[in-house]
This record gives C-alpha cells, structure tokens and sequence, in this order.
C-alpha cells in the first residue's frame, strides 16, 4: 500500500473489508472512483451515509427497513399467521421472486456455528417466540449448510415446545435448493419447488 498516496491506500483499505473484494477489486473500485465526476463520488458517499442513517430492524420480524414495522409486516393483504425463517435478509429477496408465497418473514441474521462463537444468543430470536400464540405455520428456509441444518433442527425443537398449547405446522424448505449452497442464489423455479415441497418438522 505504501506506493499510494495516503488517501487512496485508506479508500484501498476500507473497500478490502467488504465481502469478496480484494487487494486488486479494492484498487480498482478505488480509481473509478477517483476518475469519477465529483458528482457521482459525492452521490456514493451520501447514499453510503443515508444507508447508516435511515435503515434499522423491523421490530417484529429484523428485516432490514425504513419504516417499523415493515412493508411486510405491516401489509393487510399479506397472511399474517404464517412467518418464513430465514437467516439473512437477503434470503427474503429470492423467496418473493417467486410470488408463490404470501406469508410474512423472520430473520435470524446468521446461523448456528459453535466453532465461531455463535450460539442461540447471538441469533434474533426473542420477538419469533413472542408471536408464537398468533402463528399457525413457521416456514424453516435457512440454507442447506450443516450450519443451516443445525439451525433449523434446534429451531423446530423450540417451537415445538413454546407451542405446546397451541397447535403450530413447522415446516422445512424441500432440498431444490442445493445442498451446501446459499439461499439467497436460488433461481425462481428452484425456490418455487423448494417452497411447495416443504416437509413437517
């Protein structure tokens, strides 16, 4: 970094940090952005800000939104008994691709994985088990990882028993999705198949 002036290898710097940039992709992004309009610098630079500034939690589901609750959640059209898990939202975009489902969403924002110290604590959780008494089908979509598996097995156990007083279908996403694979990479047809073929828990 040291043959770059300072403010270019801290923009080098910075842009390494995010997911699946490199050393060169970070350069490259770093003098596109020098060689633009100053107009389009100051564009990114505000959209970056307003991003940080303006995006929270649904406080009912943990979608990423502007207004709380969500456009989902908060949708009179949409069937409010039955909620869809899934761990990023980002995962939320290829199952609405598909227009076969109409429920609402919760997200966990990560999975279950010892080896890097996440737990049941570090997943959002609380306000799942706080609408269970109103929830008739919990949709299990996390990806098939072993860490997605685990998850979804211990998250069903749980449901399990927060509902037993209640009568909850929780289902599982059929493997159209490819094993190992991430979720949110699903074409149309393969998450259409996924959705229908899911299976009781």
């Amino acid at each position: 970094m040291e043959r770059f002036a300072q403010p270019m290898a801290r923009l080098i710097d910075e842009l390494r940090k995010l997911p699946g940039v490199g050393t060169k992709s970070a350069q490259r992004l770093a003098f596109h952005i020098l060689r633009s309009p100053d107009a389009d610098a100051e564009a990114l630079s505000t959209a970056i800000r307003a991003l940080k500034a303006q995006l929270r939690l649904c406080s009912t589901c943990n979608n990423v939104t502007d207004v709380d609750p969500c456009i989902y959640c908060s949708s009179p059209t949409r069937t409010h008994g039955t909620v869809c898990v899934v761990e990023e939202p980002t995962s939320i975009a290829s199952i609405e691709k598909t227009r076969g489902y109409n429920g609402i969403y919760h997200v966990l924002h990560g999975t279950l994985s010892p080896l890097n110290g996440i737990g049941p604590a570090q997943l959002r959780i609380a306000n799942l088990f706080s609408r269970v008494s109103e929830i008739e089908e919990v949709i299990l979509a996390m990806s098939p990882t072993v860490e997605g598996e685990a998850t979804a097995h211990w998250l069903a156990g749980e449901l399990h028993r927060a509902s037993a007083d209640h009568p909850l279908r929780i289902t599982r996403i059929a493997t159209g999705v490819p094993a190992g694979s991430d979720i949110e990479y699903a074409d149309e047809v393969t998450m259409s198949r996924a959705m229908e073929g899911r299976r009781e828990m």
